[in-house]
């Protein structure tokens, strides 16, 4: 494995049985890579197995067929996730869609932070751990009055960047981010997409950005990868994915991305996808430097 490269996912497959005559195949056959330090964006329509992806790289589903690796450990065999469980636990964190469900309504904002670093062993002196919450407080732009609130008590963009702060305080090397702004009002979502950014300068985070809106991917991240139906159809860095598309399902999502420009929406052409030419047998070939297309 390349030493640059942190995790990697081999021709991953993840499918559901609903009953004895039907399969859902949420993720079908799909392979990338994510450097050290990059910010590596992960877009499709609602339903193409963008989440899926980001619970199986982090053991909450068992995988049907595949691989995936971190840091050279194939963390998708039990007995290896198991031997190195608590490096993993440590050092992978998500970032769910919904705050007010990940966040423990019973418990206080200064409890649900410092609780992976109690569990993980990072600081076990209390005047210290109570230091640290209040750092990571003010990182994610609250002050230290948040500690004693509960989540009921504060807004749904204030519970996103509670959950930031505790998905950070570990120190994690990767950090799945499975559309986290995707509820939030659009002035919340550029301040949680700015966090993002700040926080991967400052530490250099590896960040899996999970989201539908492609001009948010195309802000925050260095490389993405477009799903469909549970496959990766197109993955390039990101200007080379926005500046030269070449599936024809990344040309019709690109084509219907807003533009504040009137006169060019109105008049602006939506390319349509027609699913009956897509084959579900294809491959991701590589066509120009690191540019992949599902053929």
């Amino acid at each position: 494995m390349d030493n640059d490269i942190i995790l990697e996912v081999r021709k991953l497959k993840q499918h559901f049985k609903i009953n004895s005559h039907m399969i859902v195949k949420a993720v079908d056959g799909i392979s990338f890579s994510v450097k050290k330090g990059e910010i590596f964006g992960l877009v499709g329509e609602s339903g193409s197995g963008k989440s899926t992806v980001a619970k199986t790289i982090m053991g909450l589903h068992n995988i049907t067929e595949g691989e995936v690796y971190y840091k050279g450990f194939k963390i998708s065999d039990r007995g290896v996730f198991s031997k190195n469980k608590k490096d993993i636990q440590k050092n992978l964190q998500i970032i769910f869609q919904d705050s007010s469900a990940a966040l423990n309504q019973r418990m206080t904002i200064e409890k649900i932070i410092a609780e992976p670093i109690r569990v993980n062993h990072i600081i076990n002196n209390k005047e210290e751990l109570n230091k640290k919450v209040s750092q990571l407080l003010n990182q994610v732009g609250l002050d230290e009055s948040f500690k004693y609130k509960y989540p009921s008590e504060i807004s749904g963009g204030q519970r996103q960047r509670v959950a930031i702060a505790r998905s950070i305080s570990t120190n994690p090397d990767i950090i799945i981010a499975d559309e986290p702004i995707a509820s939030l009002d659009i002035s919340i979502q550029a301040q949680i997409v700015t966090l993002f950014q700040k926080l991967q300068k400052e530490y250099g985070f590896t960040f899996i950005f999970i989201a539908h809106d492609l001009s948010i991917i195309r802000f925050i991240s260095h490389r993405v990868g477009v799903m469909f139906q549970g496959k990766i159809v197109e993955l390039a860095p990101t200007d080379e994915l926005f500046n030269n598309p070449l599936h024809s399902y990344t040309k019709s999502l690109l084509s219907a991305v807003p533009v504040p420009n009137p006169f060019y929406e109105r008049n602006k052409k939506i390319l349509d996808f027609d699913i009956r030419t897509f084959d579900f047998n294809g491959v991701l070939e590589e066509v120009s430097p690191e540019h992949f297309v599902y053929k």
